[in-house]
């Protein structure tokens, strides 16, 4: 390999967008942006690396194994690059936007880093667009993520879409109700999150048949939710399955067509998420489309808080390749009127820089549409 190509080699996980695809990803931000800004959630830009101990504080301490870290020239100081924006977000609600009304309605996109990928996302850096609803404990606040989430990936074309809700402390709360020390409750966590059922009724006691009975919950909202209500939790464990409830409920009346499931026992990948938390797919879409919940904003002066990021990625599949705009060819000497015009009816113009002999020929050569030709726009073919 020459020196040329190894300048073009790029560490796994990272690579370059090209055209058409750069320009369709940024119109999809747009547009998603767009649908935020409509419900009032405003815009805000958070930098791309912080100190390390603002960046890991609060939720943020949750992504510290997948963070990178450097020494800050300036200040001597650790810094980290941003691995997920949401804790970003809750630092600026609690500090910068304390004295806000609240409940507060924030919205972002930008690129994350970080130090490794999973299976189901070999990427390093994606973008991240979402939004973050401070300040309220409310179950309509939970509903609300979901439903915007919803809204935001329909508006730009993404079909067939699925919502699975959860609660990530039930199983916690649970254990910690009927007295599971911490191995086993470690154990019933790892069987749960494998959906192991003989392993869950191996770890025994009375902790381990009520997560058996909650594992066999998961399916649909409507059968789920009657199964889920039929359990005899303790008092802690049956508010967290009642809140759970009460969200499904709420969305699904405001969108009887949005396919909901339960899974009451998922925890992984809801490493920060105190309460109610959610995943979205796409039905014959790799991967998840995005993923919210409850959480706790900040560190110290805490707020109630949910919210949810979608990962532009996977919502690149979702809608599928860009559309070809409509693309001029101006060859030298086309008048400036008639540039400005077509540029004003929606034209993508190209203008020539040399004179050519055949102008379609060097039209389709630039992949152009159409040329200017006689005084008129002409289609190529």
């Amino acid at each position: 390999m020459n020196d040329h190509a190894k300048s073009a080699l790029l560490p796994a996980g990272l690579q370059d967008l090209l055209p058409p695809d750069a320009d369709h990803e940024a119109r999809l931000i747009q547009r998603l942006l767009a649908t935020l800004a409509a419900h009032g959630y405003e815009l805000v830009k958070p930098p791309l690396v912080e100190f390390e101990e603002g960046l890991l504080s609060g939720p943020g301490a949750a992504m510290a194994a997948d963070t990178f870290r450097m020494m800050d020239p300036v200040s001597q100081r650790m810094m980290g690059v941003r691995a997920d924006m949401t804790p970003q977000i809750a630092r600026l609600a609690t500090t910068r936007l304390a004295t806000a009304p609240r409940p507060l309605r924030l919205s972002y996109a930008g690129d994350v880093l970080r130090v490794r990928g999973s299976q189901l996302r070999p990427e390093r850096q994606f973008v991240q667009v979402g939004a973050e609803l401070i300040g309220s404990a409310s179950a309509e606040a939970d509903a609300e993520a979901v439903l915007l989430a919803a809204e935001a990936l329909g508006g730009i074309g993404v079909t067939r879409l699925s919502v699975d809700l959860n609660s990530p402390t039930l199983i916690q709360t649970l254990c910690k109700n009927m007295g599971c020390g911490p191995l086993e409750t470690a154990r019933l966590r790892a069987a749960l999150d494998r959906k192991d059922a003989a392993e869950v009724a191996g770890v025994g006691g009375p902790a381990s048949a009520l997560c058996a009975a909650l594992l066999n919950t998961g399916g649909n909202a409507a059968v789920a939710l009657d199964a889920l209500a039929a359990i005899d939790l303790p008092p802690d464990a049956a508010a967290d399955a009642k809140r759970l409830g009460d969200v499904a409920k709420i969305v699904c009346k405001a969108r009887p067509s949005l396919a909901i499931t339960i899974d009451p026992v998922e925890y992984r990948g809801f490493e920060y998420q105190t309460g109610v938390s959610f995943t979205i797919f796409a039905r014959g879409v790799r991967g998840e489309l995005g993923r919210g919940g409850r959480y706790v904003a900040g560190n110290g002066a805490v707020e109630p808080a949910t919210g949810f990021t979608l990962f532009l990625d996977t919502v690149v599949r979702a809608v599928g390749e860009p559309k070809t705009g409509r693309r001029l060819f101006l060859p030298l000497g086309t008048p400036a009127e008639a540039r400005e015009r077509a540029r004003a009816d929606g034209w993508i113009t190209l203008a020539g820089l040399d004179a050519v002999a055949d102008p379609r020929t060097e039209g389709r050569r630039l992949a152009c549409t159409h040329v200017w030709q006689d005084g008129a726009i002409v289609a190529i073919e």
